[in-house]
């Protein structure tokens, strides 16, 4: 009989593998660690109960000190992109920008379509901010100052 519970604990590491591949979640292959230790562990004849109880404190043990650890050597460090880069900066109004009308603004010599956060309007040549990414649009509000660093360059 112990030979069906190895065979069992085989499929469950398995499973959890295969569902940690699919997800890269770091939750499920805590488990599939421990029904791989249960391969062995269940070759000693006990009681399918107990097999469970030490399956699940291995998994958890596991997953409650060493995910954290995982986690922080897995952990991709976020670079900005191009449209969260630009967020903040300071832009050149291109085409008239109204409330009703989307218009262009100019940004790291780049051109983007542009619409206002508020009621204010921006004829050519305004200095405007720009304050979120919405699609491909960025919204923009008046600018606090004049000369910045990014109008300078162009």
């Amino acid at each position: 009989m112990f030979w069906f519970s190895s065979w069992f604990w085989l499929a469950i590491c398995v499973v959890c593998i295969v569902i940690e591949v699919s997800t890269l979640s770091l939750t499920t292959i805590w488990f599939a660690i421990g029904a791989f230790a249960m391969v062995f562990i269940s070759m000693i004849a006990m009681p399918f109960q107990y097999q469970l109880l030490i399956f699940t404190a291995i998994s958890v043990i596991l997953m409650i000190f060493t995910r954290p650890i995982a986690v922080k050597k897995l952990a991709v460090k976020r670079s900005a992109t191009n449209s969260d880069s630009i967020i903040g900066k300071k832009a050149i109004v291109t085409e008239k920008i109204t409330p009703l009308e989307k218009g262009a603004i100019k940004v790291n010599g780049l051109i983007w379509t542009a619409k206002v956060q508020d009621e204010s309007e921006f004829a050519a040549g305004d200095l405007c901010e720009i304050v979120s990414i919405e699609g491909a649009t960025a919204v923009v509000k008046k600018a606090d100052s004049v000369q910045t660093e990014s109008t300078s360059k162009e």
